[in-house]
């Protein structure tokens, strides 16, 4: 019972997938609406679209990696085979690796919303930017000591192991 209990995070995967699509139907309408006023575009607002549009992307692509590697890590393998489609990373990401792939995906969508609002400086207010700046650096941190943790852990597995190997020898 235990074990197959892990099928209950399958939903949560479909409501994911439907979370992707709403992104999607987010993106058409951000690029219509772009490539509607492009003519009317100054050269900032041009950069602000196209990092809008970067950012709807990074966000899918986060769901992506999610909805994959969780599936595969918690939930059961996905049989597709060698299937010229397949992405070279699925299969490979085991939950420490997601981890890193998650905070490294929220830094570059802090990091493009920040350039966002520096494009915009003379409308932003001050403390909003000065918020803006500490909740990216944080992120920042976070993804930094995260990926030191699982630099330590990975070298302790790997002293244990050769530990081990010593002591056969």
């Amino acid at each position: 019972m235990l074990f197959a209990s892990r099928w209950l995070m399958a939903p949560f995967y479909l409501g994911l997938v439907v979370a992707l699509v709403v992104l999607m139907v987010s993106f058409l309408g951000e690029l219509w609406h772009f490539v509607l006023a492009a003519p009317a575009l100054k050269e900032t607002d041009v950069i602000l679209g196209v990092l809008t549009l970067i950012d709807l992307s990074l966000a899918g692509n986060l769901l992506l990696i999610v909805v994959f590697s969780g599936y595969e890590n918690f939930v059961s393998k996905l049989h597709v085979g060698d299937h010229v489609d397949r992405p070279e990373w699925m299969g490979t990401v085991d939950f420490s690796g997601l981890k890193l792939k998650l905070v490294a995906s929220i830094v570059a969508i802090s990091g493009i919303h920040l350039l966002k609002s520096f494009m915009n400086v003379s409308q932003m207010d001050k403390d909003d930017l000065l918020w803006l700046v500490i909740v990216h650096l944080t992120f920042v941190v976070s993804g930094l000591l995260l990926a030191w943790m699982d630099h330590i852990s990975g070298s302790t597995k790997k002293m244990k192991l050769s530990g081990k190997a010593e002591a056969v020898s």
